[in-house]
């Protein structure tokens, strides 16, 4: 069971759903850690306090935990700064006399201990539950698939951005890696955040919690898209080959995030995570899902989602 809970990097996007859903379960004393706060901020958060810490000192960070009693720790932190702040959490959490339950920054899929070596956010996140396993934190890793907010932000209440990956719902083009046939997991970040919050119940956490919103190929997903859109989608392949050696097709979903990320960095990006797709590594078959902890939280389906976004009004 958790009291006091702090979300790192909870003015952000997924982390701003997760403060939402834990303030509207009520039960917990809830606070936000980021690198700075302000009127706005904290106007943003709904009142929630926002303690602003150092991320580069992990003993102002300790500082930090103890203080504000802090024993139920989430991190959503900003990995686009590298891997530091994670595991300076990790190790002021792991050193606190208070915290005794940790949330890593996963919440995505399950990467390859191969894949750490082309790709920095696989390595920094294993690296992550590589320093856990050598804590004595209570701690779970958050596998919930692709983000199905991707699709259709800002059209949907979400806080993410759009990033309309392999099929481009603006623009009805799709590029769908390898075969499109293995199932991937989409889910909702509204419905992670719902099940993150009820979590905090729960007297023993696994070190694996798996959340599932829908399952779906991406060629079934692309036929959803094709029906509630009214049109044929233009569609290319990118074969696993083309993947594998970090190519992928540049769609025009993608051109406004060149700015945050340049092109052929995406490119490799997304090449990756075609991979993973065809791989399976975002199908979570067999695994045991936390939803069948949670019936009462029913997730958001793709084809609801892309209507309510994408539906003739």
């Amino acid at each position: 069971m958790s009291h006091v809970v702090a979300v790192a990097g909870g003015t952000g996007q997924l982390g701003r759903a997760i403060v939402e859903a834990i303030e509207a379960d009520g039960k917990y004393e809830l606070m936000i850690f980021a690198r700075s706060t302000s009127a706005d901020k904290e106007k943003a958060a709904g009142g929630v306090p926002i303690i602003a810490v150092d991320y580069s000192s992990v003993d102002s960070l300790v500082e930090a935990l103890e203080k504000h009693k802090i024993d139920t720790l989430f991190s959503v932190v900003d990995a686009n700064g590298g891997a530091e702040s994670e595991f300076n959490l990790i190790k002021a959490a792991d050193k606190s006399k208070v915290t005794k339950r940790f949330v890593p920054n996963i919440w995505g899929s399950e990467y390859r201990e191969e894949q750490a070596k082309y790709f920095p956010i696989a390595k920094s996140k294993l690296d992550a539950l590589a320093m856990l396993e050598n804590t004595s934190l209570e701690w779970t890793a958050w596998y919930v698939g692709w983000f199905l907010d991707f699709y259709v932000a800002p059209r949907v209440k979400t806080y993410m951005f759009p990033f309309s990956a392999f099929i481009d719902m603006a623009h009805d083009v799709a590029a769908i890696p390898g075969s499109g046939d293995v199932p991937v997991v989409y889910t909702y970040t509204f419905d992670i955040a719902a099940f993150a919050a009820a979590s905090l119940s729960l007297p023993k956490w696994e070190k694996e919690t798996y959340a599932v919103g829908d399952r779906l190929t991406v060629n079934e997903f692309l036929a959803i898209a094709e029906e509630v859109k009214g049109t044929k989608f233009a569609v290319s392949h990118d074969s696993m080959e083309t993947m594998s050696a970090g190519k992928s097709t540049q769609l025009p979903a993608y051109e406004p995030l060149y700015s945050v990320m340049p092109k052929e960095v995406l490119t490799g990006v997304i090449a990756v995570f075609g991979v993973m797709f065809e791989n399976g590594q975002f199908d979570f078959e067999g695994k045991h899902l936390i939803n069948t902890e949670f019936p009462e939280i029913k997730p958001r389906k793709v084809r609801e989602m892309l209507v309510e976004a994408w539906g003739k009004k």
